[in-house]
């Protein structure tokens, strides 16, 4: 007896089934992934708490103003350094010791003043100066304690109760504190043109030594090594990049706009310039690879014969100057061989692809006139960029008030290395009757950080971590969104048997509204997926950073590794949520089925996947290009003063390459808006191109939905109806019939 033999199902699922009452995105759905809709409520419900409880604990006036060794704020209004809002120094000397690296922290009494020192000046000059002319005092004191009205206390006492610098320099303000003025003339560094002067305790100093203690505080305030000179020079720079903008903003707005509609019309004129745009690309890149080759045998013949050109690479060994390389015969031939075998490659995988680049330009084609009917889907972005900027000011507002939160922690600062109270806490009201003074000569009771012994203000850097994951998982929630609502938008479109006729009013408004009643759920879980992922490649970042000095060689590459293979794993996460939020907008289903129908879908079409996404790729960033360099081009003509007819209405300029270089980016940013719904059309338009060639097969009961044009690529076509073949046989002779009466 024979057996039956069974055909086993496909190993990527079985293609989908004919369904007589589908016409397009489901209307008649339920709510999908309810229990991780309940968690992302839930947890935004949270995030809101943690907002509220860091807008209540923190105060962004101590990230906003400096303070004091008194935890005062400089420059608050409604105190009593409401006018003095930059921070003094009283001997910034101190600045240079190694403490300061250590806790971050200078050890000198620093003090809230109006405005900075403008000459050299020590105490002791200035009460020998004050007998004789009281303005000295006046003048002094303003960068004393508040109250110190003792011109005559012995330099000794002033000295060791800090009630006033031993001397002041010339300084001006930067980041809100008084910094020396360093000017270098002919090569060497001065303040004030002087390269030395005197320090207040009886011994004479470099400028360099004043240098090196402002360099310390202002890698204490922006955590890098960089020096006070190159961070004035930045300053300086920054401000002529202000100056610039604010005078040609104009200008810069009108070049945006001028992208804006090129890109629009790019999008509507690639239904028509897409098949040409791509063909003229390839196959001019077939002829420079051509020419190649060529250039590569006339080198190559030209060398024969010569002396010396016979000599193999591996007889001459590596050379810092590739220059040589060039005088060898041996070295042309590579280069011929190599691009003849890249000529060939290229040439037989369009023979071999051929239908599916045919394929691939028919639904580019087909996008844009998807996007000519439903204009509305361009604006979308807009919504997106909102929502993500409401994200992103939340996120960095609580971060902000989170990294404020505490209370004014006062620490021990001592400049004597052997100090056992160095960095312990103190309270300043006290500190002066403790023992420590007299334990530890000169050390100060200061200002050092916001903090607390609370639950709260023990987690904060936990919170902080918080408050990251839910912001990601928030701003992949919205482009989710936006994903889901674009493809439910034309997919309405692909299956509209007749377009546009059959096209459903308001398709976006629809697709948007069934996407957040519905499947908020799924969305929220795709996005939880890839906000995990992202979470700890920031993580991998932070510890890459932090593990720059280290020498073990396997750590660091272990974290190289780690950080490829997140990469890659974040790269697919991207491409399959993408795909199951088209299927979740067509079917309704949850985020596991959608994504496995996607995936399966696409891996019996791999083929045609792969083709379709490089042929996107290259023709999108090729437009982008294209976008932005023709403005470039143009913003440089005009801010160069090269176009005669407008030229008085350019704008004086610092640096023209300031305005340029915004116009540029700011066009390729728009232009890459745009196009991502341009791609998310293609990418809809796709799966359902594939979803109509498993459902269907052409017959009267089921047509295709395909455009002609892509019905033509492969052969098929839709069989019509007995009454239409008899409307278009009376249409026919009707028409015969007017021709034969005239």
């Amino acid at each position: 007896m024979a057996r039956k033999s069974a055909i086993p199902p496909s190993y990527y699922g079985e293609p989908h089934k004919f369904d007589p009452t589908f016409r397009g995105p489901v209307h008649q759905r339920g709510c999908t992934d309810v229990l991780c809709c309940v968690i992302f409520v839930i947890v935004i419900l949270g995030y809101i708490v943690l907002g509220t409880v860091a807008w209540m604990h923190g105060d962004p006036r101590k990230v906003v103003y400096p303070t004091d060794s008194y935890g005062q704020f400089c420059g608050q209004q409604g105190t009593p350094n409401a006018n003095k809002a930059i921070l003094f120094y009283f001997n910034i000397l101190q600045c240079a010791n190694p403490t300061v690296l250590i806790n971050l922290q200078c050890p000198t009494t620093q003090l809230c003043v109006s405005k900075c020192p403008d000459r050299f000046a020590t105490y002791i000059d200035m009460q020998i100066n004050y007998r004789r002319n009281k303005s000295y005092w006046e003048y002094y004191k303003q960068f004393c304690k508040p109250g110190f009205n003792y011109p005559d206390k012995p330099v000794s006492h002033v000295l060791r109760d800090e009630d006033c610098p031993p001397m002041i320099v010339p300084s001006r303000p930067f980041l809100q504190r008084c910094f020396p003025d360093f000017i270098t003339r002919n090569g060497t560094l001065t303040v004030a043109n002087q390269t030395i002067f005197k320090d207040g305790h009886g011994r004479i100093r470099s400028v360099v030594d004043l240098r090196d203690a402002a360099n310390k505080v202002t890698a204490m305030q922006q955590g890098t090594e960089s020096g006070i000179t190159s961070l004035l020079d930045a300053k300086e720079v920054g401000i002529k990049i202000f100056e610039d903008y604010a005078s040609s903003w104009f200008w810069i707005l009108i070049g945006l706009v001028i992208s804006m509609l090129v890109s629009l019309i790019f999008i509507l004129l690639l239904r028509f310039t897409a098949g040409v745009l791509f063909w003229m690309v390839i196959f001019g890149v077939i002829a420079a690879v051509g020419y190649g080759i060529w250039h590569c045998y006339w080198e190559y013949s030209s060398l024969q014969g010569k002396p010396d050109s016979d000599i193999t690479i591996s007889d001459i060994g590596f050379q810092t100057d590739f220059r040589v390389y060039l005088q060898l015969s041996q070295t042309w031939l590579i280069f011929m061989i190599s691009l003849a075998v890249i000529e060939a490659i290229i040439i037989l995988v369009l023979i071999f692809v051929r239908n599916r680049v045919r394929i691939a330009i028919a639904l580019l084609k087909e996008g844009s006139k998807a996007i000519g009917c439903i204009m509305t889907t361009l604006f979308y972005p807009i919504i997106t960029f909102l929502l993500l900027a409401l994200c992103i000011a939340y996120w960095a507002v609580t971060a902000v008030f989170l990294a404020s939160s505490g209370d004014a922690v006062y620490k021990v600062m001592s400049t004597l290395p052997n100090c056992k109270y160095t960095n312990l806490t103190c309270d300043p009201e006290t500190f002066s009757q403790s023992n420590v003074t007299k334990l530890c000569p000169g050390s100060q009771c200061t200002f050092a950080f916001y903090g607390g012994e609370s639950l709260y203000h023990r987690y904060i850097f936990v919170l902080q971590l918080c408050n990251l994951l839910v912001f990601l998982w928030v701003v992949n929630f919205t482009i989710a969104l936006g994903q889901c609502t674009l493809a439910g938008a034309f997919a309405s479109y692909y299956w509209a048997l007749r377009k546009p006729e059959d096209i459903p009013a308001c398709p976006l408004a629809s697709s948007f509204g069934r996407a957040l009643r519905y499947h908020t759920g799924s969305l929220a879980f795709g996005a939880l997926i890839l906000s995990i992922v992202q979470f700890i490649r920031i993580i991998l970042e932070y510890l890459d950073h932090k593990m720059k000095g280290a020498h073990n060689a396997f750590t660091r590459f272990l974290l190289c590794c780690l950080k490829c293979c997140f990469w890659c794993l974040e790269r697919f996460i991207k491409f399959m949520n993408r795909n199951a939020y088209i299927m979740i907008s067509i079917y309704g289903k949850n985020f596991c089925g959608s994504a496995r129908d996607a995936f399966f879908l696409l891996m019996r079409n791999v083929m045609r996947v792969a083709v379709l996404d490089k042929v996107t790729d290259f023709l999108l960033f090729l437009g982008k290009l294209l976008i932005s360099g023709s403005v470039g081009v143009l913003a440089f003509f005009f801010f160069t003063r090269q176009i005669p007819v407008i030229q008085e209405e350019v704008p004086s300029l610092n640096y023209y390459w300031v305005p340029l270089l915004t116009v540029i980016f700011g066009s390729y940013m728009i232009a890459h808006g745009f196009f991502n719904v341009y791609a998310m059309c293609v990418d809809t338009l796709f799966l359902c191109f594939l979803l109509d060639l498993e459902k269907n097969d052409g017959s009267v009961s089921r047509p295709y939905y395909m455009a002609s044009s892509l019905r033509a690529i492969l052969n098929k076509k839709n069989h019509k109806r007995p009454d239409e073949k008899k409307k278009g046989r009376n249409r026919r002779s009707s028409n015969q019939t007017k021709s034969t009466d005239m």
